[in-house]
């Protein structure tokens, strides 16, 4: 019930957010039209690391509280993940070629996300090689564990070390340094993002529990086929 409630506040969230940021939010008198690449690039870099992080807690679900879904919430988490980190670093690459003069640079906070997208595809990968789900989700919960130390890396790299980026502009201590004709677009967008994040989690938790009971139904099939097989095969030939 809730989720064709939050597929219509998404909808809505988009629409808004698109209308103000390409036709109401005003251009940067130094970057012009490219400004609004932003509007797309900061939500999906947010939700890049929302989304580890919900597979983060998800995991100590799955190791420390042992809950049946923790597992399936982390799993249908990774390739939603995956998506808006990739989203983010090619949006990111547009907007840095008329700003930088080239697409990409080994600094800190776009290696460190592209170390967030490997991790991504590295659990991905480990769930689909493993055939046990619960074996697959012990492990992946350990190394997405393991991988959450990268998302500090990736908030504070721009403090920390001397990128091509600019040190936060909306989350901030002493409060946000843009102006609101172009803040509320992006808050907007942030909120779009989100409810797709939540749209997409929940459609992928739910098509991930019923492949679960599918495979759990074809297993009992198996065992109770083999005895009546085994008794057959040991039959004398007359």
């Amino acid at each position: 019930m809730v989720l064709p409630w939050l597929i219509g506040l998404c909808v809505i969230a988009f629409a808004a957010g698109l209308y103000m940021s390409f036709f109401v939010a005003p251009e940067d008198y130094q970057q012009g039209d490219t400004v609004r690449i932003m509007y797309i690039h900061v939500p999906a870099a947010w939700l890049s690391m929302m989304c580890y992080s919900v597979m983060a807690l998800s995991s100590l679900g799955t190791l420390v509280w042992k809950h049946p879904l923790a597992d399936v919430s982390a799993k249908s988490a990774a390739p939603i993940g995956a998506a808006f980190t990739f989203m983010a670093l090619v949006t990111g690459s547009l907007w840095g070629k008329p700003m930088w003069g080239t697409y990409w640079v080994w600094d800190a906070r776009l290696t460190s996300v592209l170390v967030l997208l490997i991790m991504y595809l590295g659990l991905m990968t480990l769930w689909r090689t493993m055939e046990d789900p619960i074996k697959a989700g012990k492990a992946a919960a350990v190394l997405t564990l393991v991988g959450a130390l990268n998302l500090p890396i990736i908030k504070f790299s721009v403090d920390w070390w001397n990128t091509l980026h600019q040190p936060a502009s909306v989350m901030r201590m002493d409060g946000p340094t843009i102006h609101p004709d172009i803040l509320w677009p992006l808050l907007v967008m942030a909120i779009a993002f989100t409810l797709l994040f939540f749209v997409l989690h929940l459609m992928a938790m739910r098509n991930e529990i019923l492949r679960r009971r599918v495979r759990a139904l074809r297993l009992r099939a198996a065992s109770a086929a083999q005895p009546g097989t085994a008794a057959a095969t040991a039959q004398p030939a007359e």
